[in-house]
């Protein structure tokens, strides 16, 4: 049984799960705490019987994304860390996608970097109109490989490109105009019915036809192979631990200098 101050909160009624990202005093951004307890409620999930997960975050924000002051070398003193996160992220976007149960991102708040990747590997994604989503990695000289290969998916190799090159974040609306979010509803006050609409939708099929519907559909779309994720972990690492990336961080850590 999770209690309140767990980095992650875990509840199941009947055939719906809802896994809760908390740590709002920090836009619940992924610390090794974070991944840690997420790996073990997915892990925990594996032998469930809901049909449907729901996966939001506490407070304002969904997930605003890696760590930042855990990455930046000069105030964790741990150049490790980073490439830590990133494999810990990457394996769990994998083992999320393959997870028999169908997945709805709930996004309350902020979805960014990281957390709107996570958002990407659910199968269903809803929102409001003024949240935040949207993929800044390149204005902090980061590379977004680990998520890159389900942004693609998600979008379709041209507005993948598009949205990762450009970098910066963008509305709900504008998130649902381009496919980055299934549903949407026009206030955030509205999320929690729409969600809840959904989730029992889901829920009314079949455990097992779900399950392999989804397993299917990731055999189709190649969501099975770990190799791009896993690669990309790689890659985001290496420009992660470059001087241009932790001197962009650091501008962004501490902005008066």
């Amino acid at each position: 049984m999770t209690k309140t101050n767990d980095p992650i909160l875990l509840s199941v009624d009947g055939p719906i799960a809802t896994l809760t990202i908390n740590r709002p005093d920090a836009r619940n951004a992924m610390s090794i705490e974070i991944l840690d307890a997420f790996h073990a409620a997915i892990d925990d999930l594996q032998s469930s019987d809901a049909h449907a997960l729901v996966i939001t975050g506490a407070g304002r924000a969904f997930c605003a994304g890696m760590d930042l002051k855990a990455v930046l070398v000069e105030l964790s003193g741990d150049p490790s860390i980073g490439k830590q996160l990133l494999e810990s992220l990457a394996e769990l976007t994998l083992k999320l996608r393959s997870l028999p149960i169908v997945t709805v991102a709930s996004i309350n708040g902020a979805a960014i970097g990281g957390g709107c990747g996570l958002a990407c590997v659910c199968d269903v994604a809803v929102t409001h109109a003024d949240a935040k989503l949207g993929f800044p990695e390149v204005d902090l000289g980061l590379c977004p490989a680990v998520i890159a290969p389900w942004v693609v998916k998600k979008l379709g190799p041209g507005v993948a490109r598009n949205a990762m090159l450009m970098g910066g974040v963008m509305s709900g609306s504008e998130a649902h105009a381009i496919g980055l979010v299934d549903a949407l509803a026009n206030a955030r006050e509205e999320l929690p019915e729409l969600t809840k609409q959904i989730a029992e939708r889901l829920a009314t099929g079949g455990a097992k036809a779900l399950a392999a519907t989804k397993n299917l559909l990731n055999t189709i779309d190649g969501s099975l192979d770990p190799t791009l994720v896993r690669k990309g972990a790689e890659l985001s690492a290496s420009v992660l631990a470059t001087p241009e990336a932790q001197a962009a961080l650091s501008a962004r850590m501490n902005p008066s200098k």
